[in-house]
């Protein structure tokens, strides 16, 4: 029997902190905002399109943003209030499927092969909820509608901000051979430079090897690539998931090299850390961190206490513990994630998962 086809969609916000800032403060539409840092010190968390234009971007030293920009706006972030305004997108979310499965406050993917409203087109529904979010929410999103999640992934890329692209299941396998390997989804500099080196420059190039040929290249990932390139992915949503975490991690454009960035980073990751642990209510012995390098190796290093951490200090003496012991910036940092784990209603597997 031939497997029926799904229809998955892929919502992405269009710079969710910075729009949410503007709708609440109608005097700030228009201009070079960005939320996090100063003009003296701290790290961009996000900018907004206007500032953008200027070449300022997210992780990029507050100082250097604002010799680009002198007029740039800073904006403290507020994190309680973006997670507010995602619970009502996820409320509109809702009334057309309870498959969803979130990426991060901004964004998820939704399957809508069977959905509420009964709707034949996934193209329709992804339409109806972006004119939703804009009238009833007040900001502007993006949307890919695939047939699996690495095409709506890289559909929703197409035309952002404010708009939508369709890659049905006939123009997958094409349209990823013309698809350069730098805008595979899931694929850093490292793997694109490896790949490069091999004459793989665009999906097509990947059809000359087989499943076994890039497995030895690529470990785990190469049956993903092996099938992704001829227009394959199987991946569902995962809307089932059970919590035996919290935490928090953000990805840098531009790697992080000194300790002070290193530290204004974590400081802002801790904040909305300890904000989902108040909101969920899910308190645990255990704090890792986690950061990926920009080589791609990554690096795990946990503390346990015998009492729940119930405290941001608690959190901070942990997580200081833990950076005491080693040189963490022996090299340019892209990614840091601070998970709790250890609930008492816990069962150990022994896997990281940091959930959004």
């Amino acid at each position: 029997m031939e497997e029926e086809v799904r229809k998955i969609i892929h919502i992405d916000m269009d710079a969710f902190y910075v729009s949410v800032e503007q709708l609440d403060n109608p005097y700030l539409k228009g201009k070079p905002v960005v939320v996090g840092g100063n003009s003296r010190r701290g790290v961009i968390a996000a900018a907004g399109y206007e500032a953008r234009k200027f070449g300022i971007r997210s992780a990029m030293p507050s100082a250097k943003a604002y010799r680009i920009c002198p007029s740039i706006i800073f904006v403290k972030p507020r994190f309680d209030r973006y997670k507010e305004v995602s619970a009502k997108i996820h409320e509109i979310f809702r009334r057309y499927t309870d498959e969803i499965e979130p990426l991060a406050l901004d964004e998820a993917f939704l399957d809508v092969t069977y959905n509420k409203m009964e709707l034949q087109s996934a193209t329709m529904i992804a339409n109806q909820i972006r004119e939703a979010i804009r009238s009833e929410v007040g900001i502007t999103c993006s949307a890919g509608i695939s047939y699996s999640k690495f095409f709506a992934k890289i559909a929703t890329e197409v035309n952002k901000p404010d708009g939508f692209f369709t890659i049905t299941p006939e123009q997958g396998p094409e349209y990823v051979k013309s698809l350069a390997i730098e805008k595979f989804f899931g694929v850093g500099k490292v793997t694109a430079d490896k790949m490069n080196r091999l004459g793989i420059f665009k999906g097509e190039d990947l059809l000359k090897y087989t499943k076994p040929e890039l497995s030895k290249l690529f470990g785990k990932s190469g049956p993903f690539f092996y099938n992704i390139s001829r227009g394959i992915d199987n991946r569902k949503v995962k809307s089932d998931r059970v919590r035996k975490s919290v935490g928090a991690e953000r990805t840098y454009s531009s790697n992080i090299y000194d300790k002070e960035t290193f530290q204004e980073s974590l400081a802002e990751i801790k904040e909305i850390l300890w904000s989902r642990i108040q909101k969920s209510r899910k308190y645990g012995r255990t704090v890792t961190l986690k950061i990926k390098y920009e080589d791609f190796t990554n690096l795990t290093r946990s503390q346990s206490i015998k009492k729940e951490i119930r405290t941001p200090n608690q959190l901070n003496k942990c997580l200081e513990e833990i950076i005491s012991k080693e040189n963490l910036l022996t090299k340019g940092i892209r990614l840091i994630g601070i998970q709790i784990s250890g609930f008492k209603t816990e069962t150990k597997d022994g896997q990281l998962t940091f959930e959004f």
